[in-house]
């Protein structure tokens, strides 16, 4: 019988070792909504701000307008970044690339 008595206590402390629910558990709320809302779920991640500057400068080498690549052209050819110099980007462009080819 006495047996009886410390074996019940024994299962009693165990049960009671095992089954106890921290306060820190209960912190999160997790038990009464699992789930988030999808505003709050990312609200934890912060993103990259220069991965974000990279990527829109990616997108501006993309979109340019086409004068843009026009003076870039003129800019990697010596005499026609001379002549702009003088005359403007515009006219040294259609001066050394604009209607027809020269030949020589």
């Amino acid at each position: 019988m006495r047996a009886l008595v410390v074996l019940a206590l024994l299962a009693v402390l165990v049960l009671a070792a095992t089954s106890y629910e921290s306060h820190e558990s209960m912190e999160s709320h997790e038990y009464l909504n699992p789930f988030l809302n999808r505003r709050r779920a990312s609200d934890f991640i912060q993103s990259d701000s220069r991965l974000r500057g990279i990527t829109q400068e990616r997108m501006r080498e993309r979109s340019k307008a086409h004068y843009e690549h026009q003076r870039e052209l003129c800019e990697d050819y010596y005499p026609c970044e001379m002549y702009a110099f003088r005359h403007g980007y515009p006219a040294a462009y259609k001066h050394y690339f604009g209607g027809r080819r020269r030949t020589k």
